[in-house]
């Protein structure tokens, strides 16, 4: 997804209470972060405008999140959503960060003792050509880096709009030691797959008569 320069993005970030700009410093201790470090830790890859993480993270106020984008803009607009959203359940931002940082770097954020309990992927680029592939954030090079931090059983979450990248991704899972918990090429007709929020991209999508395809991969 593209978005235009916003120039009051990044001053509002860097005044922002839950906006982290040197996540290399919490590798290892991301629970001290957090008012409740006693909470299991949830991470989003790639939260983009933050319809996703604004409401998850409201919703439960016993789980900590971290939503990671590179763009400024797009954090910037996740930011205000997350302040929005929060303001009309009177509710105070305490259990969740945004940070900017480049996904195929997360091993520079993130170590064993996070003990990350589940990673959202909800529409990443599915990079279509063959040799931009190993830039999916399912591909199994990036997959190998996630088993270094999730926790034992940790969990994937995965949504998509593209046929390919989905059922290229089942294999990625599988040839990384992820068992698959859950599938469908279906999700609207899921009426017990998960507590599903949908996302920018998947409104958008099931408009114009697009099936969304979800997976839960967990690690063996």
């Amino acid at each position: 997804m593209r978005i235009r320069y916003k120039p009051w993005a990044r001053p509002e970030l860097e005044s922002s209470k839950f906006y982290i700009d040197n996540p290399e410093e919490y590798k290892g201790k991301w629970k001290n972060a957090f008012e409740h470090p006693e909470n299991p830790l949830h991470i989003e890859l790639g939260c983009g405008k933050g319809g996703f993480i604004s409401q998850i993270s409201v919703k439960n106020s016993n789980i900590n999140y971290v939503a990671i984008d590179l763009v400024d803009a797009m954090l910037g607009v996740a930011k205000r959503k997350i302040e929005d959203v929060f303001k009309q359940e009177s509710k105070q931002i305490d259990n969740v960060y945004l940070t900017r940082y480049d996904i195929e770097r997360i091993l520079n954020i993130f170590a064993k003792e996070d003990n990350v309990q589940r990673i959202y992927i909800n529409f990443c680029n599915p990079w279509p050509r063959g040799k931009h592939k190993k830039k999916r954030l399912t591909h199994t090079r990036q997959l190998e880096k996630y088993k270094e931090f999730l926790a034992a059983s940790g969990e994937i979450y995965f949504k998509t709009d593209d046929d390919a990248l989905f059922t290229e991704s089942l294999n990625y899972f599988k040839q990384t030691g992820f068992t698959i918990e859950k599938c469908t090429y279906d999700l609207e007709k899921e009426t017990d797959f998960w507590e599903n929020i949908e996302t920018e991209h998947e409104k958008m999508f099931s408009e114009q008569g697009i099936k969304i395809k979800g997976a839960i991969a967990k690690l063996s």
